[in-house]
């Protein structure tokens, strides 16, 4: 199977490129102030899948058409709340809920590549959950103006924010954040830490996130990558299970060429070459967790 051409995707609202390991996604709706319809979370979900299974891609980049005042609205509510839920819902009754920005968090934080949210302009609702809590790092404009609004809009909040947010944040600062829905800044206290890096100006956003993702692409092995993001995602129930997970682990990477070549340019006082790629190097053990299969099992909620 040849590999795909992300320039000849075809997509509505995102544009997709390719430039060495690194993907670039970019929201383009920016008449609508990259606001969220159903469509781009269905292209997203395909993009983000396709960069997954590209051995190619060694980091994905997310930002936004620069001519737009935002990085993300959250969700084109003109016409309601019905974008938020999966088609099934109304094929299957409540019990089929999905809500839509939960699928793209879910497809992203199982992203077994580098992650990077590049917020190059304002971010409301979704555009904080969905298209920045289930990444690796993010970096944002300092100007930005972020919010959480979903208890002033009279909805619960969504995307996987209460599962994630208080794991990169901390509870009593999640709280501050979703049980107010008050407009912040980067540097609030608040939120400053979920960010990698705060940029000066929208403009120098994406290259600086950008830089940062080939350095990242150029010097890790994938293999690597995938299993370290795992063993965070997947930890054992206790330190001691933790203690075979990851021992397992690193049995298995450290007879791979990856860590025979790291061990080398160490040596050697160079730049490593990693060749090992997930489909290549695959093991059956990998993943050694139970995996929910929530787009085909019918809730029990």
């Amino acid at each position: 199977m040849s590999p795909p051409d992300y320039n000849a995707l075809g997509f509505k609202d995102i544009v997709c490129s390719l430039d060495g390991g690194v993907a670039v996604i970019l929201i383009n709706r920016p008449k609508q102030r990259n606001s969220i319809n159903k469509n781009i979370i269905k292209e997203l979900i395909q993009a983000f899948n396709l960069c997954d299974r590209d051995d190619r891609v060694r980091a994905v980049i997310l930002t936004a058409e620069p001519s737009a005042p935002a990085y993300c609205s959250g969700a084109d509510i003109s016409g309601g709340w019905d974008l938020l839920w999966e088609e099934e819902a109304e094929k299957e009754g409540d019990q089929a809920h999905r809500d839509s920005g939960g699928t793209l968090s879910v497809v992203i934080y199982r992203c077994r590549k580098i992650t990077i949210a590049a917020v190059n302009g304002h971010a409301a609702g979704a555009g904080v959950t969905a298209f920045q809590l289930p990444f690796d790092f993010r970096f944002v404009w300092a100007g930005a103006k972020l919010t959480f609004p979903f208890v002033r809009r009279g909805i619960s909040a969504e995307a996987t924010s209460t599962y994630l947010l208080p794991r990169l944040l901390g509870h009593s600062r999640a709280s501050s954040l979703l049980l107010t829905g008050a407009t912040v800044s980067p540097d609030s206290p608040y939120i400053r830490d979920l960010y990698h890096q705060i940029v000066a100006t929208r403009e120098e956003v994406f290259p600086i996130a950008k830089a940062f993702a080939q350095e990242l692409s150029a010097n890790t092995s994938q293999p690597s990558v995938a299993y370290t993001k795992a063993l965070m995602q997947h930890p054992g129930d206790s330190i001691e299970e933790n203690h075979l997970i990851d021992s397992r682990a690193i049995r298995i990477l450290g007879k791979s060429q990856d860590a025979a070549e790291g061990v080398n340019s160490f040596k050697e006082r160079r730049q490593p070459k990693f060749v090992d790629t997930l489909t290549k190097n695959s093991n059956p053990w990998f993943p050694w967790w139970r995996s929910m299969d929530i787009v085909h099992t019918k809730s029990k909620l």
